[in-house]
């Protein structure tokens, strides 16, 4: 009798499928660094096998490189439990309740949460890891629960539930279990004291010791304090529904990530060079902009639009003269700036040097022009910046031009449209393959234009009226006309232009597109930011935050639909006005 195990066979069976074929989603846990090496309790992995998953352990390590290679190759993170984290990583000086710390750990991992917040990654923190989580983003721990009314550290075995606790009303957490209190086990002295501007508190113990937070930010984060892996080793499976949630926002990572990969994405208005002067270091994650290349590769952003922005000034020549000297500079800085990164960087002017920069593995720039005031009352300047490489010139900004009315004229102006001279601007621009942008311009220029162009026109940065009263945004009758002559409104992220009080979150975006795809169709619609020009919002807050959107979107439209959205529809617009000038 044989009793070998025929391993050849289980192998030939592994292999009946073309390599590549498996769809889990890889889960990376953070490793123990114990006395033998790096080490993970079996729980851990187990829950991830029986939620979908495939897990792969994160050895600690203080390498950059590494830590950002790992970061390729997952789609979500779990940080596991371990020993206490050192205090002088969050500014403190140890107290003597402290127990031991693990070195070798801390620092890499607090780097490795920050940079998987940065990236979008859904995060698991578990005990330690909950902690760890909290003092990666901005939030602090207690080194040692100040006078506990519930006992935290139990010496019942792991896998039993100990003591239970509250769940927030509209949580996260809530939604995951359907509970709003839940048994859980417990062995902890540490603990979260503040959860920080990016999280919130999820669940509470009986004596307001923080037992979850969450991000407060709509994105896929929950630290819990308890140990949910243990409650499976014994085929409890209360605690399933964590790993089962993890897992599901995994795939949805992995499948916006994939989207990415396979579109192009543009955001069609950002205003980073009115910080020039601040001597910005786009090359770095410079926290002065919301727009640089390390928040575009982590948001998986290909291109933008950055516009040289003129505040409208005094119709004088000498306002003029001024104003044409500093669009100059702006577009020329914005060139030096592409020049000095070529190596990740280009300038396009065409649909296909965007995709020809994608193709090379090299974020895109276009120019753009925000105020007709810039051209002053000389036509000829058209062709000067047209000679520049902008691609589009929004008419007018807040307060009158010589081209066109505002949406928001200054005190003692009255509300106009397009003026004589404007019609020729508008013309002169189809002539020259320039979109006309009517962002910024009244009701009356926007339908004014409309009937002057022959080309389709663009909003480069707008939203809906009809979810946010402001003059700035289009009533559903202007997204009907603008999508009629084959034009598009590209949404934008400015907390006024979403919502009318309180504060704007990445939820009102996509309110936003979804009312705007439902009246003009999804045809006519598109992306524009205003990162850099007071854009921006909780959950959007910057152009790394982008692919946070497009798992939300995800739930509602086809990847086509997003294609067009993520930039199709602008693009078509932009073959379109380009195609006529060189057929004229």
């Amino acid at each position: 009798m044989n009793n070998s195990f025929d391993w050849k066979a289980v192998y030939d069976s592994a292999h009946s499928t073309f390599p590549g074929t498996s769809h889990e989603p890889k889960v990376g846990i953070t490793g123990n660094f114990g006395d033998k090496g790096c080490e993970l309790a079996e729980g851990y992995f187990n829950s991830v096998l029986q939620a979908g998953g495939a897990p792969v352990i994160l050895p600690p390590t203080e390498d950059l490189d590494a830590l950002t290679s790992m970061l390729d190759g997952i789609d979500a993170l779990i940080l596991s439990g371990g020993g206490d984290i050192n205090p002088l990583f969050l500014g403190e000086e140890p107290i003597p309740a402290l127990h031991g710390i693990n070195p070798r750990r801390d620092k890499s991992e607090l780097i490795l949460t920050r940079l998987a917040f940065d990236r979008q990654i859904p995060i698991l923190g578990i005990c330690r890891g909950c902690q760890v989580l909290a003092a990666a983003l901005d939030g602090s721990i207690w080194q040692d629960i100040p006078s506990p009314a519930v006992k935290h550290s139990q010496e019942l075995d792991r896998s039993y539930a100990s003591h239970s606790i509250e769940i927030g009303e509209g949580t996260l957490l809530q939604e995951i279990f359907g509970e709003k209190t839940l048994a859980v086990n417990s062995f902890h002295h540490q603990a979260v004291r503040e959860a920080g501007p990016h999280l919130r508190v999820a669940a509470t113990a009986a004596d307001g010791v923080i037992e979850a937070i969450e991000s407060n930010e709509g994105k896929n984060i929950i630290g819990v304090q308890w140990h949910p892996e243990c409650f499976g080793l014994r085929g409890d499976m209360s605690m399933l529904p964590l790993f089962t949630w993890l897992v599901t926002c995994a795939k949805q990572y992995a499948s916006a990530c994939q989207l990415h990969r396979n579109i192009l994405t543009l955001d069609s208005h950002c205003d980073t060079p009115m910080f020039f002067d601040q001597d910005i270091h786009f090359e770095q994650r410079d926290p002065r902009i919301l727009m640089d290349l390390h928040k575009m590769t982590e948001g998986h952003l290909d291109a933008c639009i950055m516009v040289a922005y003129l505040p409208q000034g005094e119709l004088t020549d000498a306002g003029y003269a001024k104003a044409k000297v500093y669009a100059d500079d702006r577009l020329a800085r914005v060139r030096q700036l592409a020049a000095d990164n070529s190596h990740a960087l280009g300038i396009a002017q065409t649909p296909q040097e965007l995709y020809q920069l994608k193709a090379e593995n090299r974020k895109a720039i276009m120019l753009g022009i925000e105020n007709g005031y810039a051209i002053g009352r000389d036509i000829k300047l058209l062709d000067h910046f047209a000679k520049q490489g902008i691609v589009y010139i929004t008419l007018c900004h807040n307060g009158n031009n010589d081209i066109c009315g505002s949406a928001r004229p200054r005190d003692g102006e009255s509300v106009t449209g397009v003026s004589d001279f404007g019609a020729d601007v508008i013309k002169r621009m189809n002539e020259l393959g320039l979109m006309v942008d009517l962002s910024h311009a009244s009701e009356r220029s926007f339908y004014d234009a409309l009937e002057i162009s022959r080309q389709p026109l663009v909003c480069s940065h707008s939203s809906s009226k009809a979810l946010c009263n402001h003059p700035r945004n289009l009533t559903d009758e202007q997204l009907k006309a603008l999508a009629a002559k084959g034009g598009v409104a590209q949404v934008t992220f400015y907390n006024g232009f979403l919502r009318k009080d309180g504060e704007a979150s990445v939820d009102d975006a996509v309110a936003h597109i979804l009312h705007m795809a439902n009246v003009a169709g999804v045809e006519s619609i598109g992306i524009g930011s205003d990162f850099d020009g007071d854009g921006g919002v909780r959950g959007l807050a910057s152009a790394s935050e982008m692919l946070n959107l497009t798992m939300r979107l995800q739930r509602h439209f086809s990847d086509e639909d997003l294609r067009l959205i993520w930039g199709g529809n602008f693009l078509r617009v932009m073959n379109q006005v380009q195609h006529a000038k060189n057929t004229n």
